[in-house]
């Protein structure tokens, strides 16, 4: 590891390109928690499961719609319904456009102003481009050449089957941590908590329980893991119709320790949500040293970008989750694919303990390929 510490990263990126800015060690910071989004979502496109994502759409908790809450990435049960051929001379492709073009009906007014891919070949992952009742409708690029592009459009299920979530909070000179630690370990634990039918409860022992309510009234109750594993493998509406998988990833060892020695934060969000994910120091560094600071020509792009949106000028940046340059959304997708095994080494398994990274893609893709439309017709009833 070429930095001892996420620390000694952030003074590096401090110095070498946020030196412009009146905080630079805070908008270094900022930019870390970006890179670990970044990660994560490259992480689940490498999973195959784009075409479920949505980006920082609001969540309501379990049965209770008035109060929502944003999330990184909420995984939505997805049904393709076009693909669209388009010419690179008529960028834009606004949502208007691809209304228009792919012929699908929409309300004027429930249309968004999305942008999937600029004149500036920004493109915008995850674009949302119609709200619906149950549903949403989101545009992905598939592919494009110099001359032609492709996208597909899908129904995405307003429900997820998952979420994930980000957690990095950035220590101040000549403290031993982030003041705000803590309130955001409890805000991550609260939302875990609240919007799936599969709740926890501490049990006399101090083991955690898992409890489920079924529509005649009665419950279904046992071991938190072994009735999580029980949903996923099932088919049963009223098991799935209103259960969300939550995950949380967290990085930074000078807040939140190591995966082998927990403080109180992570203790919180371990014992919250389904899976938390560790997102070592070491993966860091190695990401931002052969993506950022010493890329090769394959991924010079991704170090372009990210160079370009952080110049202390406005504009558009071009590199984060949700608007990416494109020449750096392929070097990156590249980057994953061909090293998936290391970048997935770089993820310590919190809780559950004894589980692994491979287990956690599996139930993800199980989630995925349910027959959604079945379990919520019968939720509507």
């Amino acid at each position: 590891m070429p930095y001892r510490s996420v620390d000694q990263l952030q003074k590096v990126l401090t110095e070498k390109v946020f030196h412009y800015a009146k905080d630079s060690k805070k908008a270094a910071g900022r930019a870390l928690g970006t890179l670990v989004e970044i990660i994560t979502f490259y992480a689940l496109k490498s999973w195959k499961l784009e075409h479920n994502i949505a980006i920082e759409r609001p969540l309501p908790e379990f049965l209770n719609k008035e109060i929502t809450h944003n999330v990184e990435y909420s995984l939505h049960p997805s049904i393709p319904i076009r693909s669209c051929e388009f010419n690179t001379r008529d960028l834009p492709i606004t949502a208007r456009k691809i209304i228009k073009t792919s012929r699908i009906g929409c309300p004027e007014d429930l249309i968004k102003n999305n942008v999937l891919l600029t004149k500036e070949n920004i493109l915008r992952n995850s674009c949302t481009i119609c709200d619906r009742d149950i549903s949403f409708l989101n545009v992905y690029l598939d592919d494009i050449s110099r001359d032609k592009g492709h996208y597909s459009i899908h129904e995405m299920y307003q429900q997820p089957f998952a979420i994930f979530e980000c957690k990095r909070v950035g220590i101040e000179e000549g403290m031993s941590k982030g003041p705000q630690t803590i309130e955001k370990a409890k805000q991550g634990a609260y939302v875990a908590r609240s919007v799936s039918a599969l709740q926890k409860i501490r049990l006399r022992d101090g083991s955690i329980g898992g409890v489920i309510q079924k529509r005649d009234n009665s419950f279904i109750y046992d071991d938190y893991y072994k009735l999580l594993v029980k949903i996923i493998a099932s088919n049963d509406p009223e098991l799935l119709s209103h259960f969300i998988m939550t995950v949380g990833v967290v990085s930074n060892h000078g807040n939140w320790f190591t995966s082998q020695n927990h403080n109180k934060e992570l203790k919180v969000l371990a014992q919250s949500y389904d899976w938390l994910l560790f997102l070592t120091d070491e993966g860091i560094a190695q990401f931002v040293e052969e993506i950022l600071l010493n890329p090769v020509n394959e991924v010079s792009a991704a170090r372009d970008a990210f160079i370009k949106s952080y110049t202390g000028e406005k504009g558009v940046n071009r590199f984060t989750k949700v608007q990416i340059a494109l020449d750096a959304d392929h070097a990156l997708q590249n980057f994953f694919e061909s090293n998936l095994s290391t970048i997935e080494s770089w993820f310590n398994i919190i809780s559950p303990v004894g589980r692994n990274l491979e287990l956690l893609r599996t139930d993800l893709n199980i989630l995925s390929r349910k027959n959604w439309k079945v379990i919520h017709n019968d939720r509507r009833t």
